[in-house]
């Protein structure tokens, strides 16, 4: 089988000329601080090569919408290239500064580094998973500062969990299917962050088996301890939520589970 040689991007050209400028500078080695600042050139040299391919398509795609226009009329509507402008985003190897590609009529919209967005989504990620394992805004503030040298604020912080939260609002009141084969009801006791303290509490799960086998998580409610009076409002959200029946009911022991069930789900075998 012949191998086509494929002719390098500008994105490859440019780290090629990277590493070569720093191997001759360290002597053929790459360690430490270098190295460190070396995959943080590779990441900007990423993201502006990815933005200029962005712009390319975005421009493409106006030529392409003014071809019944006469030449003169394509000239004086044509949108071009204007330049760049500086940008700091936090990304989870540190500060990264690029340089962001405009065009004329600022309709370039980028995806892979949104406009107003000053954080790539890595360390949105690492934020929430400190905050879910229970460490104040202030303490991931300073995790962040130790760990790549980021320095963020409380504030910060807070409105990155803010933003998650209402997503996960979203995912708590979404619509369910009318009817599912089986639904298992259970709930496990956690320690969570409450005040300036840790409590432990009941986090009530509601897990489906589809007929195909796969599985899906319903819905997750706090509350302080299970009780079968608490299931009957989970039982009753559900209802609100579009789930008209459920064939099977899966649960443990727990007293008053059966009259729970009966007062939504009349029909449902527990």
């Amino acid at each position: 089988m012949t191998r086509i040689k494929k002719s390098p991007s500008a994105f490859d050209s440019a780290v090629d000329a990277y590493v070569a400028e720093k191997m001759a500078q360290r002597g053929g080695d790459l360690t430490g601080d270098d190295l460190s600042e070396f995959v943080k050139q590779c990441a900007r040299k990423f993201l502006e090569s990815s933005l200029q391919g962005e712009l390319d398509y975005h421009l493409k795609n106006n030529v392409l919408e003014m071809k019944s226009d006469s030449e003169t009329e394509q000239e004086q509507k044509a949108n071009k290239r204007n330049g760049t402008t500086k940008k700091t985003v936090i990304t989870d190897l540190g500060e990264v500064e690029l340089q962001v590609p405009r065009d004329r009529d600022a309709s370039f919209e980028p995806t892979i580094v949104p406009k107003r967005e000053k954080r790539i989504k890595g360390i949105d990620d690492k934020i929430i998973s400190m905050y879910a394992r229970g460490m104040s805004t202030r303490e991931i503030s300073a995790h962040l500062e130790e760990l790549y040298g980021v320095g963020v604020s409380a504030e910060f912080i807070s409105h990155v969990t803010d933003s998650v939260l209402e997503e996960v609002k979203e995912w708590q009141n979404r619509p369910l299917e009318a009817c599912y084969p089986v639904v298992f009801f259970d709930a496990l006791r956690v320690k969570i962050r409450s005040g300036s303290g840790v409590k432990a509490k009941a986090v009530h799960l509601a897990l489906d088996i589809k007929t195909d086998g796969s599985r899906d998580v319903l819905g997750l409610w706090l509350n302080d301890n299970e009780g079968a009076s608490y299931w009957a409002s989970v039982f009753t959200e559900l209802r609100n939520r579009g789930v008209e029946d459920i064939l099977i009911a899966v649960t443990d022991g727990l007293k008053g589970m059966t009259e729970a069930l009966e007062t939504v789900f009349p029909d449902t075998l527990h």
